[in-house]
């Protein structure tokens, strides 16, 4: 059986190239997995949240196991593929300690920039945040950036599902300045975004809604 991602058939524009499958998609060009899409346009429906409990995408079906979280596909990708989890046992779990790590350390601040931005702009509280939350967020990327170092990537030389999901989770800062005074951040996140396998997964992620009609 082809795995199957779940993922909307229609976003409006600010969100193309942020949905989550891009980093499910990501996963399977590195490891060479073929898959196979389905298209919903509202995930909040009784059907797909008999599935995925909180309404989200993106989701995942192979031969064997359903599950939900980007983070859990990707490491189940990683560990029926080859080129993203390291044979060596220390090496492999740090790969997975990275990918917890983007998840929970990491993207919480990086998605409060979007509230405060975007999600809650016209809010009379988002203006008088947004300076804590910028301060918040430099101060995880600094901690971050001292981890990274010199490093082509997180673990040294060889990149691995970790890395593939903390590019993901710094890319949602593509559009800001926020990694402009983290150089060997914003390097990274341009390393890794210039891998074919991610200008794949990017190229058919957006491919989606080149024609897609607008929302009803």
């Amino acid at each position: 059986m082809t795995p199957t991602i779940t993922t909307f058939a229609w976003v409006p524009e600010f969100a193309r190239g942020f949905v989550r499958d891009i980093r499910v998609r990501w996963a399977c060009e590195e490891v060479g997995q073929p898959y196979e899409v389905k298209l919903i346009r509202d995930a909040k429906t009784p059907e797909h949240r008999r599935f995925q409990p909180f309404g989200q995408v993106p989701t995942y079906t192979d031969d064997e196991i359903e599950i939900f979280e980007s983070g859990a596909i990707a490491l189940r990708i990683a560990e029926r593929g080859k080129g993203l989890l390291p044979d060596d046992p220390a090496a492999r779990a740090r790969a997975t300690q990275w990918v917890i790590a983007a998840l929970n350390s990491v993207e919480p601040w990086v998605s409060q920039i979007g509230v405060v931005n975007l999600f809650e702009a016209d809010k009379p509280w988002s203006a008088m945040r947004r300076d804590k939350v910028e301060a918040d967020l430099h101060g995880r990327l600094a901690d971050l950036a001292a981890a990274l170092g010199d490093k082509q990537w997180l673990d040294g030389d060889t990149f691995t599902v970790g890395d593939l999901m903390m590019i993901s989770v710094l890319g949602q800062l593509r559009n800001t300045d926020m990694l402009a005074r983290h150089r060997n951040l914003a390097d990274y996140v341009a390393r890794g975004e210039a891998r074919p396998a991610h200008r794949k997964a990017m190229a058919d992620h957006l491919a989606v809604y080149a024609d897609a009609p607008a929302a009803a």
